[in-house]
């Protein structure tokens, strides 16, 4: 697979980060306030060093329960310090008052009416240390994130979707070519979601080139092109005017190829169908090709020389390709491992 490009060019950024629990802390953010009644116990839970599922798994266990029934809207990362909402059903709430383990907290119960499900978070908020950073440096990272909040960030699927090794994409190809057969229906949906966005990748990067050569760094709108507005559906967009992009109520998109999805016409079609498998039997969507990070905060310690950044991120985004932006390269599962 090739590099992820970004619109700005940035060079002589040289920080290192880690994804570990001092260092890498993201926090859920969740759709609105609990109602404080209803049938289902909203648990607010702090993870250290633990997948979502390997955290939901302890608490099944805990309350002799099946994983199936813990709601919860968002995977969190292994390597670092995450909050995030889980529900079960609220006759579990007297037992887990006496819940203790080493590796999750806690922080506060909720009731609600809904269970929680897949996809129910506005987004993230991530607080990152930046090391071996001089004072010039720290100032030069906080005007290059900050004029990509303004501009955009290409919203990239980072380094984590695709595997360690790229092993990921290599099964998910040969399964859709019909030379590998996958049984569990899990397996195959993540293989598949996998092919849809390498495509995406693929297509960004073009875009983004092209926007390098043709309009200063900014994400060159084409006609043709397919927008979402705040309050419009992923799978469900239209093509709309451009009046109102600068404004970001309009949003440009990319394909997630599949079925039952719509397409960008014209000279933006051109493109896209380079990166397109019409005959994906799966259901396709549209991802937004920019996100906007928000409340970006910057704290240099000198003595230490690191500098942490905190920024929110729309849910789907990654952390990573905000940091890759800056420093103006990829990086990889093997560059960010704590040693």
């Amino acid at each position: 697979m090739k590099n992820r490009e970004y619109l700005l060019e940035t060079e002589g950024m040289d920080f290192r980060f880690v994804q570990n629990p001092t260092d890498f802390v993201v926090d859920e953010i969740g759709l609105g306030e609990f109602k404080g009644r209803g049938n289902f116990l909203v648990i607010h839970v702090k993870k250290v060093e633990m997948t979502t599922w390997d955290m939901i798994a302890v608490f099944a266990e805990f309350l002799n329960t099946t994983a199936q029934k813990i709601g919860y809207a968002g995977l969190k990362d292994k390597h670092a310090t995450t909050t995030q909402y889980i529900s079960v059903d609220v006759r579990y709430e007297k037992a887990l008052k006496k819940f203790k383990h080493s590796q999750i907290k806690i922080v506060k119960t909720f009731k609600h009416d809904k269970n929680i499900r897949m996809g129910d978070l506005a987004g993230n908020r991530f607080s990152i240390n930046l090391h071996f950073v001089d004072n010039i440096e720290a100032g030069r990272i906080e005007k290059i994130a900050r004029k990509i909040g303004k501009n955009g960030l290409p919203n990239y699927f980072g380094y984590q979707r695709f595997g360690r090794d790229g092993d990921s994409i290599k099964q998910a190809n040969e399964m859709i070519k019909g030379d590998l057969f996958i049984n569990d229906s899990k397996v195959k949906k993540f293989l598949i979601s996998i092919y849809q966005s390498t495509f995406f990748n693929e297509w960004l990067r073009e875009r983004v080139v092209q926007s390098r050569e043709t309009n200063d760094g900014k994400f060159q709108l084409l006609n043709g092109d397919v927008y979402i507005s705040d309050s419009a559906k992923l799978s469900t967009p239209k093509i709309i005017p451009l009046r109102d992009y600068e404004s970001r109520k309009l949003i440009p998109t990319g394909l997630l190829c599949g079925r039952d999805v719509f397409r960008a016409r014209d000279e933006a079609r051109v493109i896209e169908e380079k990166y397109d498998d019409e005959f994906l039997q799966e259901k396709g969507y549209r991802r937004e090709a920019l996100i906007f990070p928000k409340a970006i905060e910057c704290r240099y310690d000198k003595k230490q020389t690191f500098l942490n950044i905190s920024f929110t991120l729309p849910k789907g985004s990654y952390a990573t390709v905000f940091l890759e932006a800056i420093a103006g390269k990829n990086y990889s599962a093997r560059d960010v491992k704590a040693k």
